[in-house]
């Protein structure tokens, strides 16, 4: 059995789509979709959830990382002339 938890669901209507943000109360961990407002509260709720779940399940396994870390990775330099 899943142990219950605190999150926060916000629903932003603007124009022709709703914006739900979903928050963990525990950690403050935030995560939004953009949705259809025709697929109705319940589905975009749960599509928010399971995004949260996903994201903070790569948080605790250590593979998400912090968008800071990733631009200060090097890359390599590219070639002129090679397209790919």
């Amino acid at each position: 059995m899943a142990k219950s938890r605190d999150v926060i669901i916000e629903f932003l209507p603007s124009g022709a789509y709703v914006k739900v943000s979903a928050i963990d109360v525990a950690t403050g961990t935030e995560v939004s979709i953009v949705g259809d407002p025709y697929a109705g509260e319940a589905a975009l709720e749960d599509l928010a959830v399971r995004k949260l779940d996903y994201v903070m399940g790569r948080s605790r396994s250590g593979q998400g990382g912090d968008a800071r870390d990733r631009r200060s990775q090097k890359t390599p330099p590219r070639k002129k002339g090679l397209y790919v």
